[in-house]
This record gives structure tokens, C-alpha cells and sequence, in this order.
């Protein structure tokens, strides 16, 4: 091969390989890898001081509403303790449906949380930078990126909003997807406008004067 093809080549692909080198540092916010299903939020597991709320159909003398006690368990009529910290809400029913099967006939056991005490730092939503309140906010299930700076009081004047980061851990690292902020706050654009998830960060840089 001549030393003139070479240099062609060379000069097509070190693109490329760039590129592909810094894929691992930041994310398209329309990459795949958001939309991957393994990638799903997880089931909730209940927690020290969390409060649910438990329903035996037809039988409203065991339907009773506690909190998760330090030691990890509640107590419910007849039954006694049952360990819920740990567990999904699923998993506490089918103990406590276990259980009531020496006292009741085919016990049916809904179980819901009603009071998120023992996770809520692991899942709010963190707005820092170049913004007019830099915030903390509780996770709501369908929140977007324009909900969480609009919640923070927008952007401020010193902003660069198309250099706006979303800081997410995903399969135990944390990745930086691109958000072009500015494009949808002015123009519409709301290609990078995704939905949040719990834990995740949005950090607004200022633009450089």
C-alpha cells in the first residue's frame, strides 16, 4: 500500500476512533442505552420507618397501618412480627398471607406504602449550578428534565444551559449525558428533555464571559 493511501486512511479513521474513545466519558441524551430495559427503575424495598398500609380483604380487624420499627419488622393481629425492611411490598404480602393462613381462610394480603421515610435521600433529585434556587427535590414518577429546572426557579443570567449535565448511575457507574437545556427552554426542542430518575443530578454550568 502506498504511503499516500495510508495517509488517506489514517485521516478517515482517527475520527472514528476518537469518537468511539470518548463514548465512555458523555452520553447523547437520545443514546440507546437510556432506553435499555435492563435499565428500568428498580422495585422499591421497604425500609426502617417507612409506613405501610396493610389490607386483609374481608377482614378489616387485621387491616392495620404501622410503621417498619428499627428492628426491621411490623406486628400485625394474630401473626405477630413479620420482617418487612429489605423486602419489596410484594414480598412482605406474600409473608404476612404465609402466616395468616393458620388463622384465616385463603387470606388475601394488599400491602402499600404509604409514608417513603427510609429512602427519600437515595431518590430526590438534585438541581445545582446556574440557577436561581439550587435545589433538592422529592422524585415524582414522569418528571423530566424542564420539570426539575422549572421547580428550581429556571436558569439565571450567567447560565450556559446547552452545557448542561445530567449526572446518572447506571449499573453502578456514573455516566454524563449531554442536555441541551437552552434548546428546550427557547427554541422547543425537546429531544433532551428525558425523564428523570431517582438519585439522578442536574448541574447548570455558568457560560464562560
Amino acid at each position: 500500500m502506498s504511503r499516500a493511501l495510508r495517509a488517506i486512511m489514517v485521516t478517515i479513521l482517527l475520527p472514528f476512533l476518537f469518537t468511539g474513545c470518548a463514548s465512555d466519558a458523555y452520553i447523547p441524551a437520545t443514546s440507546t442505552i437510556l432506553q435499555d430495559s435492563s435499565e428500568t427503575i428498580p422495585a422499591y424495598h421497604i425500609g426502617v420507618d417507612d409506613t405501610i398500609s396493610i389490607n386483609v380483604w374481608r377482614n378489616p380487624e387485621l387491616s392495620v397501618s404501622v410503621p417498619v420499627r428499627p428492628d426491621g419488622k411490623v406486628s400485625m393481629p394474630l401473626i405477630g412480627d413479620v420482617h418487612a425492611a429489605g423486602r419489596t411490598p410484594e414480598e412482605v404480602a406474600t409473608a404476612i398471607q404465609t402466616k395468616l393462613r393458620s388463622f384465616v381462610r385463603d387470606p388475601n394480603v394488599t400491602l402499600m406504602v404509604t409514608g417513603l421515610m427510609s429512602n427519600e435521600y437515595l431518590t430526590r433529585l438534585r438541581i445545582t449550578g446556574a440557577v436561581t434556587n439550587p435545589s433538592s427535590i422529592n422524585y415524582r414518577q414522569g418528571m423530566t428534565v424542564l420539570d426539575a429546572i422549572l421547580a428550581s426557579g429556571s436558569i439565571n443570567d450567567f447560565a450556559s444551559p446547552n452545557n448542561t449535565k445530567l449526572y446518572r448511575k447506571i449499573k453502578g457507574k456514573v455516566r454524563v449525558i449531554n442536555i441541551h437545556l437552552g434548546d428546550i427552554l427557547f427554541k422547543g426542542e425537546l429531544q433532551t428533555n428525558i425523564e428523570l430518575r431517582p438519585g439522578d443530578i442536574l448541574t447548570v454550568p455558568e457560560r464562560l464571559f
